[in-house]
């Protein structure tokens, strides 16, 4: 099955750590480690934390209706003996909340607002009325929690995968750039750090933790919870502008074909929201109980993969990409992909070849959304990996470049033996020179395609 995914299209597997033990990670990540051999293409992992859990404690009878307009008591227990107090066995939420803050409970389907807080204990009332139940989660938008993002569960997950070599660490529940900071000081170079934005408090530190993420996630499931649903959509696009400003992968998840868990055909809603991801320039787009849970994961896939081809073959793709390109940096690397851009789409190359070794070349590539296909050449099997997650790389794991004219005949016989260019038509080459030196893009060439044998 994982090997039907990758062919329709699927380029990264994410792993949830909430439904999955160390051996079921290790198994996982063994089954796509030998695909990628067999097929021999870079296929990255992505480890997603589980995050802190805030849930109700234990209720008599194991629910309790509650009426719109109500006044309930919420104290700090596990369990409550009577049917007038509300368990919330976080000491945390009554250090932190605030009169006339809110509280969700199951998904929002009940609303309470804080009227008075003590030391153990807070009175609330009712706004949206429904069925309580044990142990259902509970969301705060309005407040800053004082715990960390990284629970002790994620602390042992996190070494887990990183000890198996996965490619992407996903940090749940990031509310401020202290909880990417802490990640990233245990994750190092290991892996690819992503930060899932899924709180409203995250949102405005949100530059601050891109400065100190690899990529971002638009994780709309807890983010339409805690904002009125009708403001999510703004924030994917702002968050996905910034994200591309920054320069960092930006993932929009969450529901894009819902429907497909058990119909084989999506919603025409779906499809729209599926393509106005890609038109607002996201690196890529999430399946998660779809392909997890549902009855028709490769079509999911498959659909995934055709709404995103479509989009980005339709004619006013290039154009609204062009109307968000930014400014160059008044940097070497910068400037030098502004004109790999610019030479790309003025003679009508057929790919844009990068050599990187950290990954850097490509990601500064990728960001230009040139209209031509990009193929990154790396020596560093985890940097190629890693990449998969980036919008338009053909990432290639090959032995360095001896010297300058080694790296263009390569560029070309790969650009060829990959499909991309036919004898006879341009590539355009890009790589830092001297060679294997991370992060100093300062060449552009333009080749033309000869007849090639294998490499």
């Amino acid at each position: 099955m994982i090997r039907a995914l990758f062919e329709a299209g699927a380029d990264v597997f994410r792993i949830n750590m909430s439904h999955n033990s160390h051996a079921e990670l290790a198994d996982k990540v063994r089954v796509i480690r030998e695909l990628e051999e067999n097929v021999g293409r870079p296929i990255a992992i992505l480890a997603d934390l589980q995050g802190p859990k805030i849930r109700l404690g234990t209720l008599p009878n194991g629910e309790r209706d509650l009426a719109k307009g109500e006044k309930v008591h919420l104290v700090r227990k596990p369990s409550v003996e009577s049917g007038d107090d509300i368990p919330i066995p976080h000491a945390e939420i009554f250090a932190a909340i605030q009169p006339g803050e809110v509280i969700l409970i199951d998904d929002g389907k009940v609303r309470l607002k804080i009227e008075d807080v003590g030391k153990d204990e807070a009175d609330a009332i009712v706004e949206n009325g429904g069925v309580i139940k044990n142990k259902k989660g509970i969301n705060l938008p309005d407040t800053v929690l004082p715990i960390p993002a990284m629970t002790p569960k994620d602390r042992s997950d996190l070494d887990a995968a990183l000890a198996l070599g996965v490619d992407w660490i996903a940090l749940s529940f990031v509310q401020r750039p202290d909880d990417m900071a802490d990640l990233k000081k245990i994750v190092g170079n290991k892996a690819g750090c992503l930060a899932k934005i899924e709180k409203p408090r995250a949102i405005d530190w949100l530059p601050e933790i891109l400065d100190l993420s690899d990529a971002i996630m638009v994780a709309r499931g807890d983010l339409g919870v805690e904002l009125p649903v009708q403001e999510v959509p703004g924030k994917q696009k702002l968050i996905t502008k910034m994200a591309r400003k920054a320069g960092k992968p930006v993932v929009v998840a969450t529901q894009m074909l819902e429907s497909m868990i058990t119909a084989p055909v999506p919603t025409r809603a779906e499809v729209t929201d599926v393509a106005n991801a890609v038109f607002d320039g996201a690196d890529a787009v999430m399946l998660s109980a779809e392909s997890a849970a549902g009855d028709y994961p490769v079509e999911a896939v498959s659909m995934m993969d055709k709404i995103a081809m479509t989009v980005e073959g339709d004619p006013q793709y290039i154009p609204i990409m062009n109307s968000q390109r930014n400014e160059p940096e008044s940097t070497t690397p910068d400037a030098i992909m502004a004109a790999v851009h610019e030479v790309t789409s003025t003679i009508h190359a057929r790919a844009v070849v990068c050599w990187t070794k950290s990954g850097s070349t490509a990601l500064r590539a990728a960001r230009e959304r040139s209209d031509a296909p990009i193929i990154a050449l790396t020596p560093q099997l985890e940097v190629s990996r890693r990449l998969s997650l980036v919008w338009g790389l053909h990432c290639i794991y090959t032995e360095d470049a001896q010297d300058l004219d080694d790296m263009v005949d390569r560029a070309a016989r790969f650009a060829f033996l990959e499909g991309f260019a036919k004898p006879g038509e341009r590539i355009v080459v890009t790589a830092g020179v001297p060679l294997r030196t991370p992060g100093a893009t300062n060449m552009l060439r333009v080749a033309f395609v000869g007849p090639q044998k294998s490499l």
